[in-house]
């Protein structure tokens, strides 16, 4: 789905490079996200000796029981799919 977005100013400054920059920027704190993110599944991933696709199949299947851990770790597969997603849209957007 193509989006569009209009920034306007009254700054004598050109916006563009602002623009990119911030863009940019937002690139690199989301890779860090997803980094760090990855290294915490990767901790759960460790300690329950299952991969995380293997802990959500047994999840959903009631085979597993609600815990604080098991919630976080779900919480954190969440936070990796969103900062993923928001990393392939900023990577992939183009300023005219």
């Amino acid at each position: 789905m193509l989006q569009e977005v209009v920034i306007k100013t009254n700054a004598n400054e050109s916006l563009k490079p602002l623009v990119e920059a911030a863009i940019r920027n937002q690139i690199k704190a989301l890779q860090h996200g997803v980094q760090r993110t990855k290294e915490h599944i990767a901790e759960f991933e460790k300690r329950a000796g299952m991969s995380s696709a293997e802990f959500e199949k047994k999840l959903q299947q009631d085979e597993i029981a609600e815990t604080i851990e098991t919630i976080d770790w779900n919480m954190e597969l969440a936070a990796l799919r969103l900062l993923e997603s928001q990393h392939q849209s900023l990577s992939e957007a183009k300023i005219d």
